[in-house]
This record gives structure tokens, C-alpha cells and sequence, in this order.
């Protein structure tokens, strides 16, 4: 049964199921992001800015660019409009829909949207968002994207997009019901989308103090000279990282496991889908070894924090580094402290390069940073504590993270069931 069929069983019998072009006008865009001589400043609504706002107003930092007088007469936009992504590199990002609610003289469509002007007798703007962010909806858009590597919708398939058509009517007590339901359901995300951050800063706070000022806060503490450093237990020692680390490069094992190395997570197994192809799978043997228990960076992400404890033997890019801790440090409280926020921006120090983008660490900056090092056992005592205390806080944003999938799936199926007809909505909603 096709997406269409299904639809029209959802929908009640005195309600209208309709294609997208006999409710609406659209287009596709072409007004790119230049900026040429001649043309007319204009303010361009992009991908980004439909993609992640459920309704534009003034309020967004639009991009600067410039378009003729034909371009601003057909793309500039207006209240009630609805935008959708036309293009991307995933067919789950294509069709998402934006509410104009606010406009401007030169706010102007941009390029990869495809813009949709309701016919205010037959269809609602809000209504038509709401449709479109239905699943039983939506859903025909992705089936007809095509491509390979990125996708598109044809503009056709827009126009034949099947809408389910109420009495106007209806369609304003079905917004103004989804306006409230939904505004308890955001309200909530908020709370828990905080929650989230503040865990995260904690467990950041928590990594380290711990790493950097140890796990007794009465043990006495002093200067070494090191300013990134600042105060340190007095009973540590700075050292270089040159004096317990050891640069490695190892190839010709293009049998073990590829590695990957994340601003995120640190370094773990890569993990393929069956039918992926890995391109660079016949280079293998200049990959790097990064033997388990070693550290190991990203030379232009470092700066950032992408570097961790390699999980087991292993290959890595061969533009990264390796490098083997010596028997005076413990690889677990080396790892976590290369992800602190004040070693990355050590590391940025040490990097070169002209611009931020640009920026690489390698082993030459990396052997001359300083750290401060307690004994071993403390070391290991650290590493310790802090795995037990970021596994409380890890369960504790897990669990927030699936409350938030569940609320975000709750939002999704009561509009998909009042654009539908599926649920009675009172008449005062």
C-alpha cells in the first residue's frame, strides 16, 4: 500500500485529501549566497535557518547577500509561508518544514529550499506546517527524494505532496490545539535540554579539578611557574611530556581494527555498517599502529580535544599521532587530562598555523607542554574516582537523553494524529 493509500485511510471521509499545488504555490530557489555588484542587498533565509527553527522571525541572524529585482519579487518571503529543505547529504533531513512569522522588504529565500505559498481559502500556513511535519505525511517526500550521495526532492513530487484538507475551520482549532500541547511538551525538553548541560559541565568540572588539583582540596598547594597550570599540589612535579611520552610510528598491520578519534568521545573502535565500503581500505598499510593503552591525537583537532586512550591495538590516520606513555604515567589520567578545557587550550598555543581552522599540533609542540604529575599510585587513584563519578553523571544524562527521545517521539505523533483527524479536538482547543 503506498504512503498515499495509507493516508487516506487515516484521514476522516468528510475531510479532502488534496495535492500540495491545488492548496498552495511553491517554487524551488535559486538565490545563492554571492554577494555581486549591482544587485540589491538582501537578507537570505538559508538551509540552517529553516532547518533548525520550526518558525523564522526577525530575531535570527540572517546571512548578508545580494539578488536582483526579479529574485526579491518571486523569493522574498511573506507571513504564512512555508519553507522546506529541498536537498541534503541524508534523506532524513530533506522535506523539513519552517513557519514564516515574521518578514521583512528583504528577506529573501535561499538556495536548497523550496518555498510554498497557501492559497489562504484552502489552506492554513500553520495548518501546512504542521502537515508537513507529520509523519504519514512527510514521509512522501523522502520516498521521492533521489540520489546517491545527496539527495533532492524533484519539484514535482512537491506539488503532488498529498495533503489532508479539513474545513479551514478545523485547521484553526487543530493549530491552536497542537499550539498548547506542544508548548507543555517544549517546556519540557527545555527543563531536560538544560539538565543536560549542566551535567556536562560538571562532569567536566569534576575530570579537572581531579586532574588538576587532585582528589584532597586541603592538600597544600603552590606555583610552579607554569601559567596554564596555575596552582598545583605541592608535592607534584611538572614535568614535560617529552620526559613520558614517546612518539611511535608503526605500519604494515593492515590487519587490525581502524580507530577513530573524536572532539566527543575520544578514541574507540570505528564501528561499520555491512554494506559500507571503506575507500581508503587498500592503504591500509600506511596506517598508523596505535597500540593499546597509547594516546592518540588528531594533529588539526587537538586543540579541540580530540584525542583519547587507545581501547586496543589498532590503526589510525597515518596524519595523526601516537605516542607511549612511560612507566611514570598512567595512560587512564593522561587521557583524561588531554580532554580538559585548559590542556586544549594549551595545545592551541602550541599549535601552528595562521587561523583557528587551521591550527596543528604536532609532536614537536606536543613533547614541550608542561603538565603537572602526581605520583603513579595517585595517578591511578584519580583515574579511578573519576571513572566512578562520571559513570553516575553519564547514567544520569543517558537517561535524561532517552526521556527526551520519548517526548520529542510524543510530539511527532500528536501532530501526525491532529493534522489527521485521528484525535477529537474540542471545540474552545
Amino acid at each position: 500500500m503506498s504512503a498515499v493509500d495509507q493516508l487516506r485511510q487515516m484521514v476522516p471521509d468528510y475531510w479532502q485529501l488534496k495535492p500540495l499545488r491545488s492548496v498552495a504555490d511553491y517554487q524551488v530557489s535559486n538565490v545563492d549566497k554571492l554577494v555581486l555588484e549591482g544587485e540589491e542587498p538582501v537578507r537570505l533565509c538559508n538551509y540552517v535557518d529553516v532547518y533548525h527553527n520550526e518558525k523564522v522571525d526577525l530575531t535570527l541572524s540572517f546571512m548578508s547577500a545580494t539578488a536582483t529585482a526579479t529574485e526579491i519579487e518571486r523569493f522574498g518571503l511573506r507571513v504564512g509561508d512555508v519553507l522546506i529543505t529541498k536537498d541534503s547529504e541524508s534523506w532524513e533531513d530533506i522535506g523539513i518544514p519552517t513557519l514564516i512569522s515574521e518578514t521583512a522588504d528583504d528577506l529573501v529565500c535561499g538556495y536548497h529550499l523550496a518555498m510554498i505559498r497557501p492559497n489562504p481559502d484552502q489552506i492554513e500556513g500553520e495548518f501546512l506546517l504542521r502537515c508537513i511535519q507529520a509523519k504519514p505525511v512527510g514521509v512522501q517526500l523522502e520516498l521521492a527524494a533521489n540520489g546517491i550521495t545527496r539527495f533532492g526532492i524533484p519539484k514535482g513530487a512537491i506539488g503532488s505532496l498529498a495533503i489532508p484538507v479539513p474545513p479551514i475551520s478545523a485547521q484553526k482549532q487543530i493549530v491552536r490545539y497542537i499550539a498548547v500541547q506542544t508548548q507543555v511538551i517544549d517546556n519540557l525538553l527545555e527543563a531536560k535540554q538544560n539538565l543536560l548541560k549542566l551535567l556536562a559541565e560538571k562532569r567536566r568540572t569534576v575530570v579537572a579539578e581531579a586532574v588538576m588539583r587532585g582528589l584532597d582540596r586541603a592538600a597544600p598547594s603552590r606555583p610552579f611557574g607554569i601559567d596554564w597550570l596555575g596552582d598545583i599540589p605541592a608535592h607534584w612535579e611538572v614535568r614535560r611530556l617529552a620526559t613520558l611520552f614517546a612518539e611511535k610510528d608503526e605500519r604494515n598491520e593492515p590487519e587490525l581494527p581502524l580507530l577513530e578519534v573524536s572532539i566527543n568521545t575520544g578514541v574507540s573502535v570505528r564501528q561499520f555498517s555491512t554494506n559500507q565500503i571503506e575507500g581508503t581500505a587498500a592503504d591500509f598499510n600506511t596506517y598508523k599502529v596505535a597500540r593499546k593503552g597509547s594516546i592518540a591525537f588528531n594533529k588539526m583537532r587537538m586543540w579541540q580535544g580530540a584525542v583519547g586512550v587507545t581501547p586496543t591495538d589498532g590503526l589510525i590516520s597515518p596524519d595523526y599521532v601516537v605516542a607511549a606513555p612511560s612507566p611514570e604515567i598512567d595512560a587512564a589520567f593522561a587521557g583524561l587530562l588531554f580532554r580538559t578545557p585548559a590542556f586544549s587550550a594549551e595545545c592551541a598555543r602550541n599549535s601552528q598555523g595562521i587561523t583557528w581552522d587551521r591550527l596543528r599540533l604536532y609532536w614537536d609542540g606536543f613533547r614541550d607542554i608542561s603538565i603537572g604529575l602526581p605520583p603513579l599510585k595517585e595517578q591511578q587513584q584519580i583515574s579511578e574516582q573519576i571513572t566512578s563519578e562520571v559513570l553516575k553523571i553519564d547514567k544520569l544524562a543517558s537517561a535524561t537523553e532517552r526521556s527526551i527521545a520519548l517526548l520529542k517521539e510524543r510530539r511527532s505523533a500528536l501532530i501526525a494524529a491532529a493534522v489527521t483527524g485521528q484525535i477529537h479536538i474540542p471545540e474552545a482547543a
